[in-house]
């Protein structure tokens, strides 16, 4: 079908709907280096006139890419739902999504009815104000070992990555996050290598450290999902199943993964998590990450735009219900997200998409140092992220990862967010905090001031019998 826009007189048409899709897009250097942006600001706003006016059963049944990925996420999971909006047009959902009392419906299961598409189409026609006030009533609540995504809670991973892959060196870092109040949503590792053995260490290390403190965390080592499952058949334990995961099918297949082997992950992490009984709240046991320009860098876009394709994989992980999915908006680099003004524009887009489909979404707020993108870029989208109900974002030490060599929000970063929105850290590591005199105020990391600096120190601080002395090999001194 073509669709037709005009602007002052001037008429623009569009071939097809991944084309109007494309070209109603806020401005992406993925896009243009793709040859599917629109060629002027005003073919870009008669294409958002043009995409208002598309109708949500027209965007359900047409596919924009063929492929396995369209048949399990394209087709609204509940069908009687979606006959309640199949006849609205996009503008008319967007007015919808922006009422006051829309998260009544959509928390009645309105969501499963959202399909990316339709996700994506809504947030074209949106202001950045729209997708924060949008965003932040949704709330998609998940258990594994606490609860995350209640109102008011903004949630951390620890990230504390290690070129070398110590064990000290990861023990020490995620010591200093919990210090500063930080790692409710996880305690989540970066591997440098892909080595069975290492990585089993790593897990068995993490999940030392949670056992002998006590803490409401889940671990995460995020090596491939064959390389984890490998290390589970070891003996090793796992908390969440990690995948990074694509829009299409072909994308996938470039990470090394298809549906087939996401599914069966998931069912032997739930076996393994049977064997742990009382470890668990909750049967959420997988954890994705996804971002805008990777199926683009696979060379595996359809010609479908970076925004469409990220709504997708959202909704892959969508099928697995999962614990937490995380866009790591700026980490692929400039040739998909230019500048500030791009990566903010994406950070808001992904966040909304993924929590409009009823995604546990999450963002690591970042760039790369040849991104024209500075630290201020960074904190206005954290601010922005939290006032949308971000269900988490990254803990790092400065907030410089010294493994993958990019920058995200620190430890301080989360601190100081929490305090100013009046937000805080899941129930139960709330709880811990305090039993722990980390947070004797009942705001994490209210007495960040007075915190331990050596490792020594945050050791005593964390522990007073010293018995995590015992899990870092050397000592702490």
């Amino acid at each position: 079908m073509v669709y037709r826009g005009t602007l002052r007189g001037e008429r623009f048409t569009f071939a097809t709907l991944p084309e109007l899709l494309a070209k109603a897009n806020e401005v992406k250097s993925g896009d243009q280096l793709a040859g599917l942006a629109a060629r002027s600001e005003r073919e870009r706003v008669a294409a958002k006139l043009a995409l208002a006016d598309v109708r949500l059963a027209e965007i359900a049944a047409t596919p924009v890419v063929e492929d396995a990925v369209t048949e399990a996420v394209s087709v609204p999971a509940d069908p009687a739902r979606f006959a309640e909006i199949a006849s609205l047009t996009v503008g008319e959902l967007r007015e919808s999504v922006l009422e006051p009392d829309f998260h009544r419906r959509w928390s009645g299961g309105l969501r499963a009815a959202i399909t990316p598409e339709i996700a994506a189409a809504c947030a074209k026609l949106m202001s950045n104000l729209d997708l924060v006030v949008a965003a932040a009533p949704l709330r998609r609540t998940t258990r594994c070992r606490n609860t995350m995504g209640g109102a008011g809670v903004f949630g951390s991973r620890i990230q504390p990555n290690h070129p070398t892959d110590s064990v000290r060196g990861i023990m020490l870092s995620a010591l200093d996050g919990l210090a500063f109040g930080c790692g409710d949503a996880m305690i989540g590792v970066n591997p440098a290598t892909e080595s069975v053995p290492v990585i089993g260490e790593v897990l068995r290390g993490v999940h030392e450290l949670i056992a002998r403190l006590g803490i409401p965390t889940q671990s995460c080592v995020l090596a491939h999902i064959t390389t984890q499952l490998a290390a589970l058949e070891a003996g090793a334990p796992v908390d969440l199943l990690f995948q990074s995961v694509a829009g299409t099918e072909a994308a996938n297949a470039s990470f090394g993964i298809d549906l087939g082997l996401l599914a069966r992950g998931r069912e032997a992490v739930l076996a393994h998590h049977a064997e742990r009984a009382g470890e668990f709240a909750g049967e959420q046991v997988m954890y994705f990450e996804t971002g805008q320009g990777s199926a683009l860098s696979a060379e595996a876009h359809h010609g479908v735009d970076q925004l469409t394709l990220e709504a997708r994989a959202q909704a892959v992980a969508r099928l697995y219900d999962p614990f937490l999915v995380n866009s790591v908006v700026g980490f692929i680099g400039p040739e998909y997200l230019a500048d500030s003004v791009q990566i903010t524009r994406a950070g808001l887009e992904d966040h909304f998409v993924g929590k409009l489909m009823g995604v546990p979404t999450g963002v690591d707020v970042c760039y790369t140092n040849h991104a024209d993108a500075d630290q201020n870029s960074n904190d206005n989208l954290l601010v922005l992220l939290a006032s949308a109900g971000c269900t988490f974002v990254m803990a790092i030490p400065a907030g410089d990862d010294v493994m993958l060599n990019y920058q995200t929000t620190s430890y301080h970063d989360v601190v100081s967010v929490r305090r100013t929105l009046g937000l805080r850290t899941a129930p139960e590591f709330e709880f811990w905090l305090a039993e722990m005199g980390i947070s004797s105020d009942g705001r994490p990391g209210g007495n960040a001031h007075a915190l331990p600096t050596s490792p020594a120190e945050l050791a005593s601080a964390l522990e007073g019998s010293g018995a995590l002395r015992e899990l870092l090999p050397g000592g702490v001194a």
